[in-house]
């Protein structure tokens, strides 16, 4: 039950990322802000998100586990309560970036929380727990965001829904875990050389990659000084990481091949994920102007399954003829297989027609997360969990936020190119003669209007294509991972 509650929480600080992006537009229109203002309160709270990983599991076993996730659960909520009452802009920010920090400081702990507590028999459950962190509640978060600012028409409860998880989850920690002693005499070798610039070098990586777009990359000087500042606080950071007698993270364990290698795949993992739910969403809503309510069912039929699907493949991955390397592969090649099929799409496309390409979404992402989760952890030793619960975390939230802007930038350069071309196509064929047009303005209008929305249509064509290269560049690496056997059962075999 206790980690059932930690659960909850993490789940909490995944809607509330989630839904807090995707109900930005009512956010800022409640505000009165304009694109440029609205864009830093999603980019801050990403990028204090980022930063709080590394460092939750270490000041979850200074503060003792239970009186650490109460007290940050407390404060997230207390925040997100606060945050759509902001008189002003500055303050508005100061609170979504307290809040992603703490929202920060949840996610990890599941995993710690799953490795400690939860006997073998249920070790893998446990971890399918912290998968559906990524695959359930970023494509149940559509539905929810819609059902908030649509249904309801009250752009508040996109803050405030975190209130019942947080009460669960505290009540649930508060009586279900133990209360391990508090040990403060970690504080005198607290590595503040390291925190310091960990948690600055972070946030100037994640503002770098949520607003590069937005100010044209390295054209721009202050994402130029973002991204040299935070890569010299990072070595700073993992420099002092390195050498600490008592680190954040500990850097030494990725020379195993399971976690050096195995949270290289992750990165590009994740970034495949985002082909599962956010480039069919961007497609609705640019070609057809859905908004959210309509683009609901495409997450969910992602997210539901998980509730089934997850607990299914931790159930195959315990049995002894399964090597969890060739279910992760096969988890990759249905990615793949998605990403192929929906890059035929055309724009006559509607919800339906992702039908094929989100089942195979959500029969492959928990093989793959949770194999891969399998894989790590089990070279790890149960005293060993806290720091590598951070190291894969951060990188997590890294490659969410490298993919977005990924993702951007192709947008970007490809919606571009074909918008070019085929606006030399219609003038080569006389399409823009205004001789052949009676209405001159009403047919060019009409025209830059299907170009766009034809441009549109091929580059998320080339979005999928990307991103299914990826997952089949990734099925090599994969099975180069080490072999580690089922976990060995006190039931008898049959």
């Amino acid at each position: 039950m206790g980690v059932f509650g930690v659960f909850a929480a993490a789940m909490m600080s995944g809607l509330n990322s989630r839904i807090g992006a995707l109900s930005l537009i009512d956010v800022k229109t409640g505000f009165g802000l304009g694109a440029d203002e609205g864009s830093w309160i999603g980019s801050l709270y990403s990028a204090f998100e980022l930063a709080a990983m590394p460092f939750a599991t270490w000041f979850a076993v200074t503060f003792s586990f239970r009186r650490f996730h109460v007290s940050v659960v407390v404060a997230f909520s207390v925040l997100g309560l606060l945050t759509p009452l902001a008189p002003r802009l500055e303050v508005l920010l100061a609170l979504r970036c307290l809040q992603g920090f703490m929202g920060g400081l949840l996610i990890p702990v599941l995993m710690a929380a799953a490795l400690r507590f939860f006997p073998l028999p249920l070790r893998l459950y446990g971890l399918a727990l912290y998968a559906m962190t990524a695959t359930f509640s970023p494509n149940v978060a559509t539905w929810l965001s819609a059902t908030y600012t649509d249904t309801l028409s009250n752009w508040h409860l996109a803050f405030w829904q975190i209130i019942p998880l947080a009460i669960f989850s505290v009540w649930a920690v508060a009586w279900g875990i133990p209360q391990d002693p508090i040990r403060l005499e970690r504080l005198k070798s607290l590595d503040w050389i390291g925190l310091a610039s960990g948690v600055c070098g972070l946030v100037c990586i994640g503002l770098g990659l949520t607003q590069g777009e937005r100010y044209d990359w390295f054209n721009d000087t202050l994402i130029v000084g973002l991204f040299c500042i935070g890569s010299m606080l990072l070595f700073v950071f993992l420099l002092a990481e390195w050498f600490h007698p008592l680190p954040f993270i500990k850097l030494q364990l990725l020379h195993r091949r399971n976690l050096g290698l195995g949270f290289t795949i992750f990165i590009g993992l994740v970034v495949v994920l985002l082909s599962g739910s956010l480039a069919p969403a961007q497609y609705l809503a640019e070609v057809h102007g859905f908004r959210t309510p309509y683009i609901a069912g495409i997450g969910l039929s992602v997210g539901l399954p998980q509730i089934v699907c997850g607990p299914a493949v931790s159930f195959l991955l315990y049995k002894r003829w399964i090597d969890a390397r060739h279910v992760f592969a096969v988890g990759l090649a249905c990615l793949g297989a998605s990403c192929l099929v929906n890059a035929h799409l055309t724009s006559q496309w509607i919800v339906h027609e992702f039908l094929i390409g989100q089942t195979l979404q959500a029969l492959g992402q928990p093989m793959a997360v949770i194999s891969l989760l399998f894989l790590a952890t089990s070279v790890v030793q149960p005293m060993e969990g806290p720091v590598v619960s951070g190291i894969i975390n951060m990188f997590r939230a890294f490659g969410t936020l490298l993919g977005d802007a990924l993702l951007e930038r192709v947008f970007a350069l490809r919606e571009k190119m074909h918008a070019n071309i085929i606006l030399d196509s219609a003038a080569s064929n006389g399409m823009l003669n205004p001789a052949q047009h009676a209405t001159t303005a009403e047919t060019l209008g009409d025209l830059a209007e299907r170009i766009s929305r034809q441009a549109f249509v091929l580059t998320i064509a080339d979005a999928y294509l990307i991103l299914g290269t990826l997952a089949a560049l990734l099925i090599p690496l994969v099975l180069n991972l080490q072999y580690v056997k089922p976990p060995v059962l006190n039931t008898p075999s049959r």
